[in-house]
């Protein structure tokens, strides 16, 4: 603790001199380096209260041990409210430093993806996609689909959808990584167990302030939409695939009548991905940031099993298991959602 209040007040110093040495034409990194400076303040008086508390108590302790009696216990009592004031100052300081997530009341976009099983892997992402909307239903959220690309038996390749609501990304972000399950498939006549696996990834949903797109940078192209969708589907070009071409990214919706309205969800998709893209690898850079979340949030790490002969979830982050599978995919998630908050919260605690 007392490292990291060195640390901030050592760092608001150096901004300080920074904003002292602005040419005063440089009006924009004036801006910027003052709005920062604002930003830094409550946290550098607190950690500067922190120091000094923590100089009384230290003077308080050397009373205490010395030869005058009446003064040591005087000092034993001023102790006691000492050490709950920085108990105090300690949790203010870390809450401080570690703000609740911005991006946590955004509305958010979630992509499920079949991966190895086959035909397995595609009913494994119907079944997360179903769990999701009926957890989302449950929450009181709105949940749209952007696009999917289902399969013969009722599964999915791949099925990407809105959710809108208070919390949405604060609620989905931990389920971002590789879902695994271990089940008997319908299509297996030997009885045998079968491991399949789905990525999911969820996008907090990025707008314009976040990310400026130039229109000249987008490759527009209007197609037939394909499987289930209504009477529309294969007569009218309402399809839209937008290609970012700067970054190769491309985003396709269909899932709309109208040709307008699939623009407008592949653009806001677009959006999102380019977004958590700069997301990604800030945090990365931002190493700090990872210890104080549960798992890496990388997509390829594997988060979580569905294991149906044992009617168990473990989830291999935070090594929580609950039982009941079927309850679980039918939306009730919460006990799992919340052991993750609370762990995320403890690492934040610890700093």
């Amino acid at each position: 603790m007392k490292n990291q209040a060195l640390e901030i007040i050592k760092q608001f110093e150096s901004l300080e001199e920074k904003i002292s040495q602005i040419s005063p034409q440089d009006n924009n990194q004036m801006i910027a380096l003052s709005r920062e400076r604002k930003k830094l303040e409550p946290i550098v008086l607190t950690a500067q209260e922190w120091l000094d508390t923590e100089k009384e108590l230290n003077s308080l302790e050397d009373i205490i041990r010395g030869p005058d009696a009446a003064m040591a216990d005087l000092a034993k009592n001023e102790k006691i409210e000492a050490e709950k004031k920085l108990a105090d100052l300690n949790q203010k300081f870390l809450r401080l430093l570690n703000p609740p997530n911005p991006l946590a009341d955004r509305n958010c976009i979630i992509e499920i993806r079949a991966g190895a099983g086959g035909e397995e892997a595609a009913l494994f992402v119907g079944d997360l996609f179903k769990m999701y909307l009926k957890f989302a239903q449950r929450k009181g959220l709105n949940a749209d689909i952007f696009s999917s690309n289902p399969t013969g038996l009722g599964g999915f390749k791949e099925v990407i959808f809105g959710i809108s609501g208070p919390n949405a990304f604060g609620t989905f972000k931990y389920e971002q990584g590789v879902h695994r399950v271990q089940r008997v498939p319908k299509t297996e006549a030997q009885g045998r167990i079968h491991t399949s696996t789905a990525t999911v990834a969820v996008l907090p949903e990025a707008n314009e302030i976040d990310v400026k797109v130039d229109l000249k940078d987008l490759r527009i192209d209007t197609y037939r939409a394909s499987g289930a969708g209504g009477q529309h589907v294969n007569k009218t070009e309402s399809a839209i695939r937008i290609t970012h071409v700067p970054t190769g990214l491309v985003v396709a919706c269909q899932e709309e009548r109208s040709q307008g309205q699939n623009r407008l969800r592949a653009m806001t998709l677009l959006r999102s991905r380019l977004y958590d893209a700069a997301k990604e690898k800030a945090d990365k850079e931002r190493s700090d940031l990872r210890k104080r979340q549960v798992g890496t949030g990388d997509r390829s790490e594997k988060i979580r099993t569905y294991n149906f002969p044992q009617d168990r979830i473990t989830d291999h982050r935070i090594n929580f298991s609950v039982f009941h599978i079927e309850s679980v995919l039918e939306g009730e998630m919460d006990d799992l959602i919340q052991a993750l908050q609370i762990k995320e919260e403890e690492l934040v605690k610890k700093g």
